[in-house]
């Protein structure tokens, strides 16, 4: 990867880990030290672009939802890793919950301008009417 965005490369590399290990692809909850099993496999992998592409997977909601219910993590291969405590899990449901009262949020702030801008809109058409009106 010779990009110069560390975040292509990045991208590009989460979505090849995506192609080549059902782990990534099926969102899974993945093994504490997954990096070090990758790059024990590949030792061509830059660690930088390693680290944001596991940073962008395992920060989706997608992963979240997975961890949030998960029992256990899984090695590359599939395998049954070690367990998820619950702490995790809580962890993973309270951003997920933060993410979505966010995005709530931000749904009714939009609302709120958009009304607004519509109630501007109506009264500047009333103004005019009342111009054109009273000025003939």
């Amino acid at each position: 990867m010779n990009s110069t965005d560390p975040r292509q490369d990045a991208r590009d590399l989460l979505k090849s880990l995506r192609e080549e290990y059902s782990v990534f692809r099926e969102f899974k909850p993945l093994s504490i030290g997954i990096d070090k099993q990758l790059l024990a496999r590949d030792g061509g992998i830059g660690r930088k672009a390693l680290r944001l592409a596991l940073g962008i997977h395992t920060h989706s909601s997608r992963y979240l939802k997975a961890m949030a219910k998960a029992e256990r993590r899984f090695n590359l291969d599939g395998s049954p890793a070690s367990e998820v405590p619950e702490e995790h899990r809580r962890h993973s449901a309270n951003i997920l919950r933060e993410r979505l009262g966010k995005q709530l949020e931000r749904r009714k702030a939009e609302k709120r301008e958009k009304e607004a801008q519509e109630a501007e809109r109506q009264h500047m058409e009333k103004l005019d009417r009342l111009v054109r009106k009273f000025s003939r």
